[in-house]
């Protein structure tokens, strides 16, 4: 069979072009396949970090410090900082459409294709797209996804804002003032807390009984306490039945609650962009809201592997870029590497930040026995780095073995992205709990959580072992009084 492209790369998500790169570092023909790029995240991610800002500013005050007085009222500078904030969000999103520009992807050895396309199997594979008929040896799937819309009784009469469009609907206008998201994501957590930052009034409605689902139920508490006390106001076990709109409101039913607000934000979820690829002909299964793949990443066509969003899971860039290095490795060699999701982190952009890898208390429990299973705390108000940044909100919570074998971690507070992946690396690399008992980390930095929190295996080791600690106190006892 002859192939013109060692893989095609059915992409226009960040997993894709990470793909592509790598492809071509290998040596190998690539072309990668992209319809418009959604830079929505962009926007995400630069205005949660200016909502932090924000908050910085407004906190300044509790140290003396006061910004320039000025006749403008509240709500105008609100305006004025929603403005800038996203004008400086248009620029990140300007400058990253640029790096992955066709452009810029050919000069590295990418075959950059604009344009959307299809599946066909006769007279064999191939990608058919802008009238070209890409064959290769094998395909890689990483097209990314768009919010998935739930049946809810008069929304879309009523209408919406997804995460697709929340901040683009707004450049140049003014942000509405009250707001109600649905859903329990983590997106749906950092962009209330960012329009909280805004002045905006935000209520966060979630079907199950934390804000977050998968995530460790202690930290999940501490997280919802945080939105709450910046004025989030969180519904729990509250689903959403019916939407009404009354004399220019929406009006939400949610649970018992009736809620009035300017605007809707449906965060539910994703759904895979996998409608028009003629998955069908060619073989390839999916199951609800995801493709079915083995844990090499492959599809039920053995020569299509996929990666991302179209896979299921949360939307994280750092988990799809895993998956697309496996994939494609799959893909260009011999199919022999397999997922492995025990030490890959994942990140939510609050305030504090969360980050958790690994099983958290509630799994472990589950997977091993209870007696086995030591569940180590520190809190971040005994860090001097945070004394000293004034971030004491937080704790870390490492889940480990009797034998020190660490299972998970979950971390709520300042820096939580960048220790998180000291734990990752530790899971990775079977680094037991004791050698980070012994990491002398700079000081004052935020490193010494791990540290304090991971000395704790030996303290409870040592309280529930009473012969050793007879034997610790008859020793000092002796040695004390040796003449």
């Amino acid at each position: 069979m002859t192939v013109d492209y060692d893989v095609v790369i059915i992409g226009g998500s960040l997993a894709g072009y990470y793909a592509a790169l790598a492809a071509t570092q290998l040596r190998a023909t690539v072309a990668l396949v992209q319809p418009k790029v959604d830079y929505g995240f962009t926007h995400h991610y630069a205005l949660t970090e200016i909502g932090k800002l924000a908050q910085k500013l407004k906190d300044a005050a509790g140290f003396g410090i006061h910004a320039t007085h000025t006749d403008t009222s509240k709500e105008c500078q609100i305006s004025m900082a929603w403005q800038e904030a996203m004008l400086y969000a248009q620029c990140v999103a300007s400058n990253l459409q640029e790096q992955y520009s066709p452009a810029i992807l050919a000069a590295q050895g990418v075959d950059a294709i604009v344009g959307s396309g299809q599946f066909q199997s006769s007279p064999q594979l191939a990608f058919a797209v802008n009238n070209r008929l890409l064959r290769a040896r094998t395909y890689l799937l990483a097209s990314g996804s768009h919010p998935e819309i739930p049946e809810i009784e008069g929304l879309q009469a009523t209408g919406y804002l997804t995460l697709s469009n929340i901040w683009q609907s707004f450049q140049g206008a003014t942000l509405p003032k009250n707001w109600v998201i649905i859903g329990g994501i983590p997106q749906s957590v950092e962009i209330a807390q960012t329009l909280a930052r805004f002045g905006c009034s935000v209520t966060l409605v979630v079907k199950h009984p934390y804000v977050l689902p998968y995530l460790d139920s202690e930290i999940a508490t501490l997280l919802q306490a945080q939105l709450e006390v910046e004025g989030v106001r969180v519904l729990t076990e509250k689903p959403v039945t019916q939407v009404r709109g009354i004399e220019n409101k929406k009006w939400i039913q949610a649970g018992d609650k009736a809620i009035e607000t300017d605007e809707i934000l449906v965060a539910t979820g994703q759904q895979p962009n996998l409608e028009f690829l003629n998955l069908a002909t060619v073989g390839v299964k999916w199951h609800q809201r995801s493709l079915v793949v083995n844990d090499k990443l492959q599809t039920t066509n053995h020569r299509i592997y996929a990666c991302g969003d179209v896979i299921g899971g949360y939307d994280f860039p750092n988990i799809a870029n895993y998956e697309a290095k496996i994939a494609l490795n799959n893909a260009l060699f011999f199919p022999r590497l397999r997922v492995n999701y025990s030490s890959i982190p994942w990140a939510i952009f609050s305030a504090p930040m969360m980050a958790q890898v690994g099983l958290t208390e509630a799994q472990a429990k589950r997977q091993f026995r209870r007696d086995e299973v030591l569940v180590l705390r520190q809190y971040f108000k005994t860090v001097a780095a945070a004394q000293l940044r004034d971030e004491t909100t937080g704790m870390c919570k490492l889940i480990v073995l009797r034998n020190g074998e660490i299972l998970g971690a979950s971390i709520l507070g300042a820096e939580a992205g960048e220790l998180i992946n000291l734990i990752a690396l530790a899971i990775s690399q079977k680094i037991k709990v004791k050698h980070l008992a012994n990491l002398s980390p700079a000081y004052p930095s935020f490193s010494e959580i791990l540290e304090q929190t991971a000395r704790e295996w030996s303290k409870q080791k040592l309280n529930t072992n009473i012969p050793l600690q007879e034997f610790l106190e008859g020793f000092f006892h002796v040695r004390r009084n040796w003449n």
